[in-house]
């Protein structure tokens, strides 16, 4: 892979592989099998019906997991049981709370708008926690904070890629300070899939995330978490119609489970 290169391995739900040069991070890790339950919270639990590319087993080494918040969709059992409690997690204190229960014990609290590194061979890749919204007024606070992340690729003391994952957020014109307090992305990775908890969406649809590649205008958009559980009602065709009427600026580049996609234009 060239020194600069960043591609996505997608494992199903949010779960990706993401190489940016030589540093390898993970993004919510969901193992489940088709067929078992994800537990959401309050009683609520969601049927899998896809299986994942990857397991536990399958991961080449991690410099990191990135984590967008704790929801059983997000971080398994499977997961508990097959990562290796060293990990280092970034994530919301919320989350990290749960995780040293589990004995993850070199998770790290991004707060927002904080930034940390992840450095290997000379390469730094910078990571900064956006807010992220889940759910409209009184729901977003009975469900967990979320985590969106920027990352930045810096070789040399110069940022030579920045993309944004965005986590299970809505889209809000407020994220605008992406693009403001990070500069202009060369990829992004929304979270779809329509999820509604009653009449109340809490994960973008489609039309949803074609406003966000009209407010952030990135090279390269990935769509994730869109049709691997019966909580998500948007397919992945609705922002693929919406980007295309639009006639949206940048690449929109579908990825199926197990296939190894670009990030750079």
């Amino acid at each position: 892979m060239p020194p600069d290169d960043v591609t996505l391995t997608f494992d199903g739900t949010a779960t990706t592989l993401l190489r940016l040069g030589p540093v390898t991070l993970l993004t919510d890790p969901n193992f489940l099998h088709r067929g078992e339950r994800a537990h959401l919270g309050y009683g609520l639990s969601s049927r899998r019906l896809t299986d994942p590319a990857l397991q536990p087993d399958d991961l080449p080494g991690l410099d990191a997991v990135l984590l967008s918040h704790m929801h059983g969709d997000h971080w398994d059992r499977r997961a508990t049981r097959g990562l290796p409690k060293p990990s280092r997690v970034l994530t919301r204190p919320e989350a990290s709370r749960c995780l040293a229960d589990r004995g993850f014990t070199a998770t790290e609290d991004l707060r927002p708008w904080q930034t940390t590194t992840v450095e290997r061979d000379g390469v730094v890749v910078r990571v900064t926690s956006v807010p992220g919204v889940h759910g409209p007024g009184p729901l977003g606070r009975l469900l967990p904070q979320v985590m969106g992340s920027v990352l930045e690729l810096v070789r040399d003391g110069e940022v030579r890629w920045r993309g944004y994952v965005t986590g299970d957020t809505l889209f809000r014109p407020a994220l605008a300070q992406v693009l403001e307090r990070c500069g202009p992305l060369d990829a992004l990775v929304p979270h779809l899939g329509g999820t509604k908890l009653g009449p109340f969406l809490v994960t973008m649809d489609g039309r949803q995330g074609a406003d966000l590649v009209e407010l952030l205008r990135p090279g390269v958009t990935v769509p994730v978490h869109y049709d691997d559980y019966g909580l998500f009602k948007d397919p992945l065709g609705t922002v693929v119609q919406e980007v295309t009427r639009r006639r949206l600026p940048g690449t929109l580049r579908p990825v199926v489970r197990g296939q190894t996609v670009s990030l750079t234009a």
